[in-house]
């Protein structure tokens, strides 16, 4: 703790961090009451608070024992999470937004304005699986980082965190002299949402392509070198163009090809490799808007998603979006028909090596979710459509899908 001229005990950050950092050695922890709070989300170590530096004196000297501060476990309460029921149409997104769940992947939105792209990413964390203990003592490591010692409890939700695009490098990836966690790290374990996906900064942009790859970012100062935990779920949203109807069915584009061109080459193609799912949510018609029947809540998307989740586990110990090649070739059992019409495809495509692969875990997720132990040529198919709605809309000869 740090200690006041009056002797008494003041909070400090990253008491869990250091806590869980220390947790092989054996030993209990005296810490100011209100960081003991925080670390005492660490199973099997006792965690004693203290006021001052007299009430520890007394506790080593056997006259006054410190208390030992018990561990709060609250439930998960899905019902204050905003619910997918409340987003009417746009089933294609939202088997894409399921899709995501399931199997772990990076998702990109492209539609005008009002067409509830922001609406469908707010509402993901209520249908993804719940976190495992080591993932939110990692996802509460990294909070209490940014805390001084404000009680905590270990977080039930996977994190949600949503940038303003004029964020910058720091505030993102994270650093300062003193280096702290950006949001990319606040997002470990969750989602990532970027909204008007090309007006962040460029460099901005090229700063995820090594955490979403590695799972972590370094960060190197003069004083000192961190590296915090990054894996997360990027999910992105954007405007077709810049004034934001180009393809609409009722309101003209203002912009030129060229305009466009330009403004979606702010995203560069490294960065675009690594999205599973590229998806179109257009403008609603008028009877899916004033329709009363009531869409597919979040409870019942979440139950298929859990239980595709858990065949991924019981297949492979992780979800199908951090599979490596090898692994993938092993567990993606796909049908002869299937293999066929892929084989088939990368020829007519000209696929490179990444995007099949990114196809197959895609597929191998569907698969997930129809409850078929084989990839077939059906999986193939949607998963294909999930990758087609950045030259489909655009049509322009170079920009490529894949």
């Amino acid at each position: 703790g740090e200690l006041a001229l009056s002797g008494r005990l003041r909070s400090i950050r990253g008491a869990l961090a250091m806590a869980v950092s220390c947790a092989h050695s054996g030993r209990a922890f005296v810490l100011p009451s209100d960081s003991a709070a925080q670390a005492a989300l660490l199973e099997h170590t006792d965690i004693y608070a203290a006021d001052s530096l007299t009430a520890v004196a007394a506790h080593l000297n056997r006259i006054t024992p410190l208390s030992v501060v018990q561990m709060t476990e609250p439930e998960l309460d899905l019902s204050a999470m905003a619910d997918l029921s409340e987003v009417k149409g746009q089933y294609s997104a939202r088997r894409a937004l399921e899709v995501t769940a399931a199997g772990g992947h990076n998702l990109l939105m492209l539609g005008p304005p009002g067409t509830g792209k922001s609406m469908l990413a707010q509402r993901l964390p209520s249908i993804l699986p719940p976190l495992t203990l080591d993932e939110r003592l990692s996802v509460a490591s990294i909070r209490s980082l940014l805390m001084q010692g404000s009680a905590e409890v270990l977080p039930q939700a996977r994190p949600f965190q949503m940038p303003h695009h004029s964020a910058s490098a720091v505030a993102l990836v994270g650093g300062g002299s003193d280096p702290r966690p950006g949001a990319i790290s606040l997002a470990h374990c969750g989602v990532l949402f970027l909204d008007e996906l090309p007006e962040f900064d460029r460099k901005v942009l090229e700063a995820l392509r090594e955490p979403l790859e590695s799972g972590e970012i370094h960060i190197s100062r003069a004083s000192r070198n961190a590296v915090f935990p990054a894996r997360f779920q990027l999910v992105a949203a954007m405007n077709p163009c810049p004034c934001g109807y180009f393809g609409h069915a009722s309101r003209p584009c203002r912009c030129s090809m060229e305009t466009i061109q330009r403004y979606r080459d702010k995203i560069s193609g490294p960065l675009l490799d690594r999205i599973d799912l590229i998806i179109e949510v257009p403008q609603l018609s008028e009877q899916d808007l004033t329709s009363d029947k009531r869409p597919e809540s979040s409870a019942q998307v979440r139950e298929r998603v859990l239980q595709a989740h858990e065949r991924q586990l019981q297949r492979q110990g992780k979800s199908n979006a951090a599979l490596n090649v090898d692994e993938l070739d092993s567990v993606a059992a796909i049908s002869a028909d299937a293999a066929q019409y892929l084989s088939k495809l990368m020829n007519d495509l000209n696929l490179s090596a990444r995007s099949y692969h990114r196809l197959l875990r895609v597929a191998r997720t569907c698969a997930d979710l129809h409850s078929d132990a084989v990839v077939q040529p059906s999986h193939i198919v949607e998963a294909i459509q999930f990758r087609r709605a950045w030259s489909n809309q655009l049509q322009l000869g170079h920009k490529s899908w894949y």
